[in-house]
């Protein structure tokens, strides 16, 4: 398997992933594949954090991760929102988003980010080191149940005397 940075070539493969990784997800609005559309073309887009995963050609998995802040009444900090990961059906459950989750927290480290928000699974997630990120004082500018927010430190004291609420680019269509 190969994990390297999405080209514009591959952008109609990785609609069509992105769509059937989603197809029957439970808590999913079934509109991954046009954000990620929109994230490309937003200046929260980092061409080098949007990975795919590619096995004897055929690109079988994707992640993308994107500029986002969390504010306070004082300060914004930087941080990325993992949004979405994906994986076809058919080449679920044999570690590929495992490996795109920390190939893509490598990337960002040595890009200077130091921390990634994300909402998703409470059994899935903390296996990378992931927290809630009410730990942190960190909340979502929408309700989510507490354990699906969560927050990982990509250095030592990478989300140290960060708090605040999570702020989204315009295209997640979050006010």
């Amino acid at each position: 398997m190969i994990l390297r940075q999405e080209e514009e070539k591959d952008r109609q493969k990785v609609f069509e992933v992105i769509e059937k990784t989603f197809k029957d997800a439970e808590y999913s609005d079934h509109q991954e594949h046009f954000l990620v559309e929109k994230l490309r073309k937003s200046d929260a887009f980092i061409p080098e954090l949007s990975i795919v995963a590619e096995i004897d050609g055929e690109i079988v998995g994707q992640i993308l991760f994107t500029k986002i802040t969390i504010e306070n009444d004082s300060t914004s900090f930087e941080s990325l929102a993992l949004a979405p990961v994906s994986v076809l059906p058919e080449f679920q459950n044999k570690g590929i988003g495992g490996l795109l989750i920390n190939y893509g927290h490598t990337l960002a480290k040595d890009l200077g980010y130091t921390s990634v928000i994300l909402i998703g699974h409470e059994n899935y997630y903390p296996k990378f080191g992931y927290e809630k990120t009410t730990n942190f004082g960190i909340s979502f500018p929408f309700d989510i149940p507490e354990e699906n927010g969560m927050a990982i430190a990509l250095t030592e004291n990478g989300l140290e005397n960060i708090n605040g609420v999570v702020k989204y680019p315009k295209e997640f269509g979050i006010d």
